[in-house]
């Protein structure tokens, strides 16, 4: 027999309702409380929680409370068949559930599923040139090649940016260059990104890549795009864009082709 909502302990979506319901919120709050998320990350955090749940159920695990070690071991059970970027928005959504449980203790937060989500990110990279996946290490060894160039600093994060989001999402080049603004949403866990429809999305409808943040490590992609967007002082439009010869910030977007080009430069002077 399937488990109801209740039994399911979805707390996101009593929470939610709990809010709406709420005597003491004017209409325009409420308003404003279901904009905070787009109606498909909801539904995406609920499809999520009730994928925990079940596979908790059928491992004969506790899902609330349930401790980091069932969390990692629910990851590497996924990594047999999701992508790296559906493993996170998972994790994203088991995270959000707990935090609107109440409850003090979220096991998504626990250095152990962080360090698992990290081996996931370098046993599944997928961000590729040409045919040959780059790994982990060899953004590593990126990183400090920008860091090493002679280039403008305001180029340099950009391209610390779009290396790292890049990767920890899994992207493709021309879903990069679409990136805009308007299509991110930045949390205490990290940032959610809304990919538009594209050729493989046969509903249309299109999806949210979550990117966790890695506090402290270089390797954070949310980090690395926010002091992109600081620096560039972009509020708006294309999230990557190019620069004319005396540097100035082009208003269009970076073509796919560029990226690219980036990445095939960076790629080449690391010795790939």
């Amino acid at each position: 027999m399937s488990q109801s909502k209740e039994e399911k302990k979805h707390f996101y979506l009593r929470h939610n309702d709990a809010l709406m319901n709420s005597t003491k919120l004017s209409m325009k709050a409420k308003q404003s409380i279901l904009l905070s998320k787009a109606e498909n990350t909801v539904n995406a955090y609920e499809s999520d929680w009730d994928d925990f749940v079940d596979w908790c159920n059928y491992q004969k695990a506790s899902y609330f409370p349930a401790t980091p070690e069932t969390i990692v071991n629910y990851i590497n059970d996924l990594a047999d068949y999701a992508k790296a970027n559906t493993i996170a928005r998972r994790i994203s959504a088991i995270s959000e559930n707990y935090n609107a449980s109440g409850s003090r203790e979220n096991p998504c937060m626990s250095p152990l599923v962080k360090q698992a989500l990290r081996g996931i990110r370098r046993l599944k990279g997928t961000f590729q040139q040409g045919k040959t996946p780059i790994l982990l290490e060899d953004i590593e060894d990126i990183l400090e090649c920008i860091d090493g160039s002679d280039i403008p600093k305001i180029q340099k994060l950009r391209d610390k940016a779009i290396l790292l989001i890049g990767f920890m999402g899994a992207f493709r080049r021309s879903e990069i260059a679409a990136l805009t603004v308007e299509n991110l949403k930045f949390s205490t866990q990290g940032l959610e990104i809304f990919v538009a429809s594209s050729k493989a999305d046969q509903e249309g409808q299109g999806a949210i890549v979550a990117i966790p943040s890695l506090q402290g490590s270089p390797l954070d992609a949310v980090r690395a795009l926010k002091k992109w967007l600081t620096a560039s002082g972009i509020t708006s439009g294309p999230v990557f864009r190019g620069f004319t010869k005396s540097m100035s910030l082009r208003k269009t977007a970076i073509s796919d082709k560029s990226i690219a080009e980036i990445v095939k430069k960076y790629i080449s002077l690391i010795g790939l």
